[in-house]
């Protein structure tokens, strides 16, 4: 096909050609038209208005906030001022009060020292009056009879009260002291008579011993041990010689062992 357009007079590759050239000439005038510089100034003057509208908007932010913070430093300066005020009249008033007890202490201390004085002053008139009286009576005692008489009638009343306490002292029952006592008593062994060994046991008899209540314990392998409770009254029963009396039992007692020991 190419060849047959080859041979066609209507296909003129140079006039194409020349058209093609005058077209992109044409494009390129119409663009050189344009004028980028111009372009380009426009988009300048676009950013310095948007930069001037900015700046104006950060101004009146600045001035608002400016505005906002002088407010607050007068408000606290103002509170400040009167903090201030009341702390100068409270001052002023505690310095008052300190003047006025300065001065009632000092007045206190002159009335006491004008006391001391006068006391120091007027007790040797007394003595001067009394050995006055002693000249007057001329040795003559006049009073020794009634001290004495007074110091033996204290002296009967303290013996007397003396006496008292005494009497209903030892009237007053004393004291007894006595301990309770919890004996773990263990036989030899399994075949021991418990039954008899504790008889045994209760034959132990003197004045402050008393025997309670008493239990078998199981202890180990089927063997048991005895536990018996008493009171001693302990100026007159020892426990070293109850535990002695009872271990003396050597046919049913192994040992004897103090459980529980407390003070009645």
């Amino acid at each position: 096909m190419a060849a047959c357009l080859s041979q066609e007079k209507v296909w003129d590759k140079s006039r194409y050609a020349n058209a093609e050239r005058q077209y992109y000439e044409l494009m390129s005038k119409g663009s050189s038209s344009a004028n980028p510089t111009n372009i380009l100034v426009s988009e300048i003057a676009k950013a310095r208005e948007q930069i001037k509208i900015s700046l104006e908007k950060m101004g009146g932010i600045s001035d608002a906030g400016s505005c906002q913070i002088q407010s607050e430093i007068l408000s606290r300066l103002a509170q400040l001022e009167d903090e201030n005020s009341k702390l100068k009249s409270l001052v002023a008033s505690l310095n008052g009060l300190c003047l006025d007890s300065q001065k009632r202490i000092k007045a206190l201390e002159a009335t006491l020292c004008n006391k001391s004085a006068g006391a120091a002053t007027s007790k040797p008139a007394p003595a001067a009056k009394e050995s006055k009286k002693s000249d007057d009576d001329d040795g003559v005692d006049l009073f020794a009879s009634d001290s004495e008489e007074e110091s033996e009638e204290a002296a009967r009343i303290r013996e007397e009260r003396l006496a008292a306490y005494a009497k209903k002292k030892e009237k007053k029952p004393a004291l007894i002291a006595k301990s309770s006592l919890v004996l773990d008593i263990k036989p030899w062994d399994d075949e021991t008579d418990l039954g008899e060994m504790e008889a045994e046991i209760r034959k132990i008899t003197t004045d402050g011993l008393l025997w309670g209540a008493s239990k078998l314990v199981p202890v180990a392998f089927g063997i048991k041990k005895l536990s018996i409770s008493c009171v001693v009254e302990d100026d007159k029963v020892s426990i070293d010689w109850l535990t002695e009396e009872i271990e003396k039992h050597e046919d049913f007692v192994q040992s004897v062992d103090i459980a529980a020991f407390n003070k009645i």
